[in-house]
């Protein structure tokens, strides 16, 4: 029975509830740093969207991409509704990892040729990397801010989440159903 007790207190020491970190605590800190790393990346999102919409042939790709920039400004404005709960200013900090993955897409732009199927299989891939690499930022936001205590932060996050959970099936779905198809009956 002592031995059941111990491993008992040992669960409960482990057992943590959400809202338990500072306002100053470092991971507030950190939270607030990535909400501001992610702000960038949805603001050059945008800014992107426009000339992967136009580079592509495929006419349901386009309003696909069409349909992603209006809803990644409805990501940025979420956003600033966060800082706006955290009495924080919407501030972007340079995403290097987003960075890095738009100027991926514009290589596949200039490597590509006008008019293709190939090209429009490479602007699905670079816009699934941006679906991955949000989905994954924007499951960690939503857990850290429920650790924080924050709901009303996490259920924006979440609602994103899920939009950007969306956006890559539906990418899924237009390369499926006939872009990968056409471009590999393309020849050089």
């Amino acid at each position: 029975m002592a031995k059941s007790s111990a491993k008992q207190r040992k669960q409960t020491e482990n057992t943590y509830s959400p809202g338990i970190a500072s306002d100053d605590s470092m991971l507030k800190s950190f939270f607030e740093d990535e909400l501001k790393d992610i702000y960038w990346a949805e603001k050059n999102i945008v800014k992107t969207l426009p000339k992967m919409q136009k580079a592509a042939t495929s006419e349901e790709l386009q309003q696909a991409f069409e349909e992603h920039m209006q809803q990644s400004q409805t990501h940025v404005e979420r956003l600033e509704q966060v800082f706006e709960i955290l009495g924080a200013k919407a501030q972007a900090k340079k995403c290097d990892a987003m960075a890095g993955i738009i100027e991926e897409g514009k290589g596949i732009i200039e490597e590509t040729e006008k008019g293709t199927a190939t090209r429009d299989v490479g602007l699905i891939l670079a816009a699934q990397k941006v679906e991955h690499y949000e989905i994954a930022t924007y499951g960690g936001l939503a857990q850290l801010a429920i650790t924080l205590g924050l709901e009303d932060v996490a259920d924006l996050l979440k609602q994103t989440l899920e939009e950007e959970k969306e956006t890559d099936v539906k990418l899924t779905e237009i390369a499926e159903a006939n872009v990968n198809y056409e471009a590999a009956e393309e020849e050089e």
